[in-house]
């Protein structure tokens, strides 16, 4: 029983870890591209740029030079990531090697999790420091608009939860 606890664990860390470099290599292999161009690069409209500037940023009439800058640091980003991205698709082609074997490696396989977990931190660390980049470029103004836009989506996020949580509810009881 303890075996298929560890058995179940490491698979949780697997999906996790899969979950969370999911977007990374979308974003590298370019899914979700527009004309070519690379996902989450900056089209030169507002509003229109993939994982951090799009949504994040939309109606905050952000200036021609505004738009520059973010444009700079999302390639800035990408080219930096670049590396860590392939050594995170390496890492998940070695587990997913590991796994095609016909007996369970536990040590190989908490090995390759580990050294995966180790490069996601480093990209979430990149990321979290590209959206404080990006938010650097915002005036006072459109910060206060964001943090707005922000608590409406967080409003409208527990009004559907309250209306499909009670709708669950009663289907439930019946």
């Amino acid at each position: 029983m303890k075996k298929l606890g560890k058995i179940q664990t490491l698979a949780i860390a697997g999906l996790s870890a899969i979950a969370l470099a999911t977007p990374i290599v979308l974003a590298q292999n370019g899914v979700g591209t527009d004309n070519g161009q690379q996902h989450g690069q900056w089209q030169g409209r507002e509003g229109r740029s993939g994982h951090f500037g799009g949504g994040m940023f939309r109606g905050l009439n952000l200036t021609d030079d505004q738009k520059s800058k973010l444009q700079q640091l999302h390639e800035s980003f990408a080219a930096n990531t670049k590396p860590l991205r392939e050594q995170l698709r390496a890492k998940h082609k070695e587990l997913r090697q590991a796994e095609s074997g016909t007996t369970f490696n536990e040590a190989l396989a908490t090995q390759k999790l580990t050294e995966a977990a180790a490069i996601e931190a480093k990209l979430m660390g990149a990321e979290f420091q590209l959206r404080q980049d990006m938010l650097a470029v915002l005036t006072p103004d459109q910060k206060a608009q964001l943090e707005q836009q922000k608590q409406q989506r967080e409003q409208r996020r527990e009004q559907f939860k309250a209306a499909h949580g009670a709708q669950g509810q009663s289907q439930q009881q019946q």
